[in-house]
């Protein structure tokens, strides 16, 4: 694999993690990473939703300006309170995470094809209009609002790995996680690397948990080296001014989501 040039300096991490039990192969994840990035000499802060009780939904006590009774706009209402600066303390402590840190490194178990719901509030809540997407800040799908870092999911997956392949039941794992990679991640200008992601975890030995941390470690290693995943941009001439993509600017066979990683 191309690998980019080393990084001369330590880098700063901001580790996210979703998992209720502090006992959980999630949880190991989240430890061993931490404990090899910061071996590494990184700098890492670690956001633990549920040990933070973090408030998944949006709703108006996000918004301390909001008058008792009146309608509530979320969009409008985000875009207000972030540049006005008067988000509620809570969201305002991890955009400023977020802003300080070089990279964001998930970790979650795959529930329903998606993120737990409180790593989903967790998007909903922190990804501001104004601070990550918007008006006031560059458009996304390229170096946009939070442009410049990178970004890796670490996600644990029940089933086996063949039903994730390209004629698996389930779907390929990078269409399950597009709204996370595509939508969350390359929208507000950060670069995805390819997922980490440890199968069958019904029942992991020892044995094959160590392994797992081997490739971790590689991958964690790689974070700021590899390549990511080279989604197109919004703005190099590709897609026309509905958004959609240019009549032969796909790979041959190219269909669905691929669609919009360059060949």
């Amino acid at each position: 694999m191309t690998t980019y040039d080393t990084p001369s300096q330590p880098k700063k991490i901001l580790v996210v993690t979703a998992h209720p039990e502090p006992r959980s192969l999630n949880a190991a994840l989240t430890a061993f990473a931490v404990r090899h990035l910061r071996a590494a000499g990184h700098q890492v802060r670690v956001s633990d939703l549920y040990a933070m009780k973090w408030k998944a939904q949006v709703d108006a006590d996000d918004f301390p300006d909001h008058a008792d009774g009146g309608r509530l706009d979320v969009l409008a209402g985000h875009e207000r309170a972030t540049l006005a600066g008067r988000l509620t303390p809570d969201v305002a402590a991890e955009q400023e995470k977020v802003v300080w840190s070089d990279a964001v490194v998930l970790q979650f178990p795959l529930w329903w094809f998606s993120v737990p719901a409180i790593l989903k509030g967790w998007f909903d809540r922190v990804f501001t209009n104004g601070f990550a997407h918007g008006p006031a800040v560059p458009p996304p799908y390229s170096e946009g609002a939070l442009g410049g870092r990178r970004a890796l999911v670490s996600v644990t997956v029940g089933a086996r790995e063949s039903a994730f392949s390209d004629r698996g039941v389930h779907g390929p794992l990078a269409d399950v996680l597009h709204p996370v990679q595509h939508g969350l991640f390359w929208f507000t200008g950060m670069a995805p690397l390819e997922p980490f992601a440890l199968y069958g975890t019904v029942d992991v030995s020892s044995e094959r948990f160590e392994r797992a941390q081997r490739e971790y470690g590689r991958r964690l290693d790689g974070l700021f080296t590899d390549p990511p995943v080279p989604f197109r941009t919004l703005t190099g001439g590709d897609y026309d001014r509905e958004m959609r993509l240019l009549p032969g600017r796909e790979a041959p066979g190219a269909h669905g989501l691929g669609l919009h990683v360059s060949p």
